[in-house]
């Protein structure tokens, strides 16, 4: 009779990341990995991009298939999870079968919202979640439609720059003021929307869609809050994600207020044997008052990882500094740490010329960083997020200064005043 082993429900990459870091931990028990996809997992975040517009559909898998066998991790696609029984310790599936397990991963990640007036079956609308999602809008925009983008997030605006380098005419409605407000400066953001005008988009700040028309055949009508009428061939929404948090919920798992399962820092559940990781957790991080969900290719590695130490009860991997990275255009945006209210903001480099980098610290100590085509300054100046370092903002600003040398100044600095 097969023993029971660890069941990963979810098949995405913080599920493969948790499957291989078990077999490195050194865990010999079975592991069954069940996704709703029938694709093994694959990384994400070049669904709004390369897969939309390369010549040809780049690598995605997060392992690679010898991997599979070598580390002898059962894959189900195609499958749903019904049920999780937690005082059984059972996973029910659709096609009927039961799996008993000795711990249980969630890794369930999250859906596209979805707008009330504009579901997937309507003709012309698009969300972006999937590979089989990115290869059905990859074959739209090969006949440059009109493309109408509701949503000016990191996803929307991915999107949106794809399109335009696909030859589509865009427009972008968003109901914020400012382009990605909640993640950078207001001198950051003014540079991404003029950078997004620049390469031929409409941008809609502060605006809404208020009426949909989607008639049998001919464009997609539609019309802002504002009153401005638009035609469109294809509309893409991309107003957030949702986390799959509704089987856990169901289960009896403790759910985070605004949603997702709750985690403490080793990712375990509000049950023994249960652990989760990735979008569809929340957690209490450093600094926050209550528990947030981080939706990053970074934080669904960083995850899972704890995660499999968790369940193998070994000590969990040093929490690192949030990090994000999003390619928008030919600027490359990454971002570190959290931004937060009373932060004061220092700037190097200069963003009309291709290149900055800002610092937002408090006491001179930096919190949250953002950095347009400088992904490497970025790195260098990590230690001083991590460590909580007081910095030379003077220093900092200054181009004549080598920040790589610096960095390790201020951290020399830091350790002799200790």
């Amino acid at each position: 009779m097969k023993q029971p082993g660890i069941v990963i429900i979810g098949a995405g990459q913080a599920a493969a990341v948790a499957a291989h870091a078990l077999r490195e931990h050194g865990y010999q028990g079975c592991i069954t990995m069940l996704g709703r996809e029938r694709h093994k997992p694959y990384e994400r975040p070049h669904l709004s991009k390369a897969v939309l517009v390369a010549a040809e559909e780049p690598a995605l898998q997060v392992l690679a298939e010898d991997a599979w066998t070598r580390c002898n991790i059962e894959f189900a696609g195609g499958i749903d999870v019904i049920a999780l029984d937690l005082e059984k310790r059972q996973v029910r599936l659709s096609d009927g079968r039961v799996l008993d397990y000795d711990k249980c991963l969630l890794a369930t990640g999250g859906e596209a919202r979805v707008h009330d007036s504009l579901p997937r079956s309507l003709r012309g609308v698009h969300y972006l979640r999937t590979l089989d999602d990115a290869r059905r809008l990859r074959e739209v925009l090969r006949h440059k439609p009109r493309v109408a983008i509701m949503g000016g997030g990191f996803l929307g605006l991915e999107v949106a720059h794809s399109a335009l380098s696909a030859g589509a005419s865009v427009t972008v409605v968003e109901q914020a003021a400012c382009l990605l407000d909640r993640f950078l400066t207001a001198e950051a953001s003014a540079h991404v929307l003029s950078g997004l005008r620049a390469a031929g988009a409409q941008v809609l700040l502060g605006s809404s869609v208020s009426t949909i028309c989607t008639p049998p055949d001919g464009p997609i009508q539609l019309k802002t809050d504002t009153g401005l009428a638009l035609d469109a061939d294809e509309v893409v929404v991309a107003i957030g994600l949702q986390p799959n948090d509704a089987l856990a919920r169901d289960a009896g798992l403790d759910i985070a207020q605004g949603g997702g399962v709750w985690i403490d820092t080793a990712c375990r559940t509000s049950d023994e044997h249960v652990f989760a990781c990735g979008d569809c957790t929340s957690q209490l991080r450093p600094g926050q008052a209550r528990p947030t969900r981080l939706e990053s290719w970074q934080n669904a590695n960083e995850q899972a990882r704890m995660a499999a130490a968790a369940m193998l009860a070994e000590p969990p991997p040093a929490a690192p500094v949030p990090w994000f990275w999003t390619d928008q255009g030919s600027l490359n945006i990454q971002i570190l740490g959290h931004p937060a209210p009373g932060l004061e903001y220092v700037r190097r480099g200069n963003p009309a010329a291709g290149k900055a980098l800002w610092i937002g610290h408090r006491h001179s100590v930096p919190v949250h960083g953002v950095a347009f085509n400088a992904g490497a300054d970025l790195r260098a100046i990590r230690p001083l997020f991590e460590k909580g370092i007081p910095v030379s903002l003077e220093e900092f600003s200054s181009d004549a200064v080598n920040l790589r040398t610096w960095a390790k100044q201020m951290q020399s600095q830091a350790a002799v005043a200790l």
